[in-house]
């Protein structure tokens, strides 16, 4: 996961984004992966792509198809949900795609 990362990192580096937003992207990255694999499965699936105005995450995993979000989202003090606390923070939402992916979107910095 890490390399993974890490290359997401340095192409959205290479292609202009800011160091705030490739932090956000990778911590958030990272807080959905994890969250996927602890609650779903084995293995997850990342995308990351970049837009004139936002950085798109979406991880798939086939155990997500039957896994809920929660329909309130854990505050920062909560015993768990914090990583759903952290994405929620800089990206407001967490999308279900098409495929069943969770899908979220930070906006760029101009």
């Amino acid at each position: 996961m890490s390399d993974e990362l890490k290359a997401f990192a340095e192409f959205l580096r290479a292609s202009g984004a800011c160091d705030d937003d490739i932090f956000a992207s990778r911590l958030v990255s990272c807080e959905l992966i994890t969250n996927v694999i602890r609650h779903g499965g084995d293995t997850a699936e990342f995308r990351g792509t970049l837009t004139r105005d936002a950085i798109e995450i979406r991880v798939f995993a086939d155990s997500l198809k039957g896994l809920d979000l929660p329909c309130r989202i854990p505050d920062v003090f909560a015993e768990s949900g914090r990583g759903l606390y952290i994405v929620k923070c800089f990206c407001g939402e967490i999308q279900r795609g098409e495929s069943g992916e969770l899908k979220v979107e930070i906006l760029r910095k101009k």
